[in-house]
């Protein structure tokens, strides 16, 4: 059985709207929680079989895992053992924006809507983009990759941001292929033995679609 990977792009959050980057950490706008409740409409079938969880620290990303795919985290939280959200600090957004900023570990931890997440593995410098140059982010999704490939569940839901995606899937930074809010996109890998961990779009690629095309920064600083 191949590996599937379901890669999201959150729903749409408060910097999408008025193309305002520095937002910090910017959290689901009303629309962007809607659309996270579409996502689990439309979702049924996979929140019933996906056998792993994964998310970036950022608001919008935990927002969107936490409202679209509640009923995979109560499964597999409630299994025995249990499989709580693996929080994955190598899926934080591609740029240095405040927008793409996580916040600290400290207020992931008190925010109320964030309870029963946990973010041991964030260190305290997560959130530092500090040198993350094009060779940094090249080597940052094909860590992600190699993870993902060496993990043992086979449909693996991963919830990210559209430049970090596209690093990571090898999508052009084009209209063509433009990442919509909470769009899922279901991937394998080329083979076992590829150091680069490529991966290959299945049939049907988008099972899953919310929102709408809205911009990344990346798109907008190309423009």
């Amino acid at each position: 059985m191949a590996k599937i990977i379901h890669f999201t792009r959150h729903a749409q959050a408060e910097h999408n709207v008025a193309e305002d980057y520095s937002i910090p950490d910017a959290p689901l706008t009303l629309l962007g929680r809607r659309q996270s409740e579409e996502l689990y409409s439309q979702t049924v079938e996979l929140q019933k079989y996906a056998d792993l969880l994964v998310t970036s620290p950022l608001k919008r990303t935990l927002q969107t895992t936490i409202i679209g795919y509640r009923g995979i985290r109560t499964r597999l939280e409630n299994q025995n053992p249990p499989k709580p959200i693996i929080v994955l600090s190598h899926l934080q957004e591609a740029n240095n924006l405040p927008c793409d900023t996580g916040s600290s570990r400290e207020e992931l931890e008190q925010n109320d809507e964030f309870k029963g997440i946990n973010f041991e593995s964030l260190k305290d410098d997560w959130n530092s983009k500090q040198g993350e140059h094009h060779n940094a982010l090249t080597a940052r999704a094909r860590w992600v990759r190699r993870w993902l490939r060496d993990r043992p569940e086979q449909n693996i839901v991963v919830v990210a941001h559209g430049d970090i995606l596209r690093r990571i899937t090898g999508i052009a930074l084009d209209g063509a292929s433009a990442w919509a809010n909470a769009e899922v996109r279901r991937f394998t890998f080329v083979d076992d033995s590829d150091d680069e961990a490529g991966l290959v779009a299945l049939p049907a690629l988008t099972e899953a679609r919310a929102g709408e095309e809205e911009p990344t920064s990346a798109q907008i600083a190309k423009n």
